[in-house]
C-alpha cells in the first residue's frame, strides 16, 4: 500500500465488482477507504470458490479497507452514514440512482451535509438520456455498447468478452474522475464537485476510439477499424499449438515475408503504398495462417524474435500462474502475514518509485471496523452500543 493518497477518506458504497475494484486502487493508492456493507455483506463475499477471507472475487477487490457494515434502511442506519459522510472526502457508490437517493447518497443529499465532499456515482446509463433508468450489468453493458456485437463481425454471431469487462472499465473511469476532482479541490476549487461513470457511456467510448473511424469526418463515414474487424485477425496454428503473429510496420512485414519466403509479395505494387497495403490485410493474414503450421511454437518464437517481428505464444489462464515474467516481478506474491489461505495476491500494475509504501492488509471481516470508524465520528460507546444491539450495525 502506497502513500500517494494518505489523509483522504474515501467512503466506498460498493458492491460486487465495479465499486470494490475502484475502492481498491484508491485503498492501494494510499486512502483511507471505509467499505459499508449491508449488514449480510456484499454477496461477492460468498460467491464461489471461497476460502479463508471469503469468496476470490472479494478477497481480490477488498483489500487495505476498513470495514462497516451499516441497515442503510433504517433512520438510525442513515444517521451513522450521514456521520460519516461528514468526514469523508469522496463518497463513491455503484448503485442505481433512485435506491442512492432512497438511502441518501444522492448528490444533493450528500453535499448538503459535506459541502467539500467528491460525490462520484458509478451508474448503467448516464442521467441526461432516456436510458437514465435501466438496469445494468456487465452482459447487459457489452450488448448495449457494441463490445458483443463485434464477434458477429470476426466470427459470424455476437459474443460477449468473457471478462467483467464494463465494470473494471467503469471503475478505472471512476478512479480517474475522483483523483482529477480531488486535484481540482487542492487547487483550491471550493464546493462539492459531481462526477457521473455511465457503464455505457464509458464502454461505447472505450469502442469506438478506434472504431468511430471514418464518420470521425463524415455523417455518412463507415465505423469500423478494418485490421481489427478483419477475420483474419486471430491467434495462427502452429504445428504444436497456438501463436500470435503482428508485423504491423513496413519494415516486419518485410522481415516476415522474407522468413517465410514470400518475396514475391513484397515485389507487389501494392505493398510499399501505406494506403493500398491496409486494403489487402485479409491476403496478408491469410498468408500468414497458411505459413504457421509448417514449424512448432517455439521454432516461431525464436525465428520471428531473431527478426525483431511481434509475437507470443497464446497462453491460457492456468498458464499466467507460471509464468517465467511474472514469477521474476513478483506479480503473485503475497506479504508475510496477509491473511490465511490466500496463495496468490493481484499487484496494482503501475509501478511507483521513491514512493512510501507499507504492508498491504487483507480483506477484513463483515463490520470488522464499524466500532472504531463509527467513534471517529463521533459517536460515543453508549449510542454504538444501542446501533449494534438495535441490528442497524453489523461489528465483529
Amino acid at each position: 500500500m502506497l502513500s500517494l493518497l494518505k489523509g483522504i477518506r474515501v467512503v466506498e458504497v460498493g458492491a460486487v465488482v465495479l465499486g470494490p475494484y475502484a475502492g481498491q486502487i484508491l485503498a492501494d493508492l494510499g486512502a483511507e477507504v471505509v467499505k459499508v456493507e449491508p449488514l449480510e455483506g456484499d454477496i461477492a463475499r460468498y460467491a464461489h470458490p471461497t476460502g479463508a477471507g471469503g469468496g476470490a472475487l472479494f478477497v481480490n477487490n477488498n483489500r487495505n479497507k476498513k470495514m462497516v457494515a451499516l441497515d442503510l434502511k433504517s433512520p438510525d442506519g442513515r444517521a451513522a452514514l450521514t456521520a460519516l459522510i461528514e468526514t469523508a472526502d469522496v463518497i463513491f457508490h455503484n448503485m442505481r440512482v433512485d435506491a442512492a437517493e432512497r438511502l441518501g447518497l444522492g448528490f444533493e443529499a450528500v453535499a448538503a451535509i459535506n459541502p467539500r465532499v467528491v460525490h462520484c456515482a458509478a451508474i448503467g446509463f448516464g442521467q441526461r438520456g432516456s436510458y437514465r433508468d435501466r438496469p445494468a450489468f456487465d452482459d447487459i453493458i457489452q450488448a448495449a455498447s457494441g463490445i458483443a456485437g463485434l464477434g458477429a463481425a470476426t466470427a459470424g454471431e455476437p459474443r460477449f468478452v468473457p471478462t467483467i469487462l464494463a465494470d473494471k472499465v467503469a471503475a478505472l473511469h471512476a478512479v480517474y474522475g475522483i483523483l482529477a476532482a480531488l486535484v481540482a479541490r487542492a487547487n483550491g476549487r471550493e464546493g462539492p464537485i459531481k462526477v457521473e461513470v455511465p457503464m455505457f457511456e464509458a464502454l461505447a467510448a472505450f469502442l469506438l476510439n478506434e472504431h468511430l473511424a471514418a464518420a470521425t469526418f463524415d455523417p455518412d463515414g463507415a465505423v469500423g477499424y478494418p485490421r481489427i474487424l478483419s477475420p483474419h485477425r486471430r491467434p495462427f496454428r502452429t504445428a504444436d499449438g497456438w501463436i500470435a503473429v503482428l508485423p504491423y510496420t513496413d519494415r516486419q512485414w518485410r522481415a516476415f515475408l522474407t522468413e517465410v519466403e514470400r518475396t514475391d509479395v513484397i515485389a507487389q505494387d501494392w505493398f510499399a503504398d501505406p494506403r493500398q497495403r491496409p486494403a489487402q490485410i485479409d491476403t496478408l493474414y491469410a498468408l500468414v495462417a497458411e505459413a504457421l503450421p509448417a514449424r512448432t511454437t517455439d521454432a516461431w518464437i525464436e525465428a520471428l524474435e531473431a527478426r525483431d517481428v511481434p509475437c507470443s505464444r497464446v497462453a491460457e489462464l492456468g498458464d499466467l500462474l507460471t509464468d517465467p515474467h511474472l514469477a521474476e516481478i513478483g506479480f503473485f506474491d503475497v506479504p508475510e502475514g496477509y491473511g490465511e489461505g490466500v496463495v496468490r495476491m493481484l499487484p496494482q500494475p503501475v509501478v511507483f518509485e521513491g514512493v512510501e509504501a507499507s504492508l498491504d492488509t487483507a480483506p477484513r471481516a463483515l463490520g470488522a471496523d464499524s466500532r472504531q470508524i463509527l467513534r471517529d465520528c463521533g459517536l460515543d460507546e453508549r449510542q454504538i452500543e444501542r446501533l449494534i444491539a438495535a441490528g442497524v450495525v453489523g461489528a465483529a
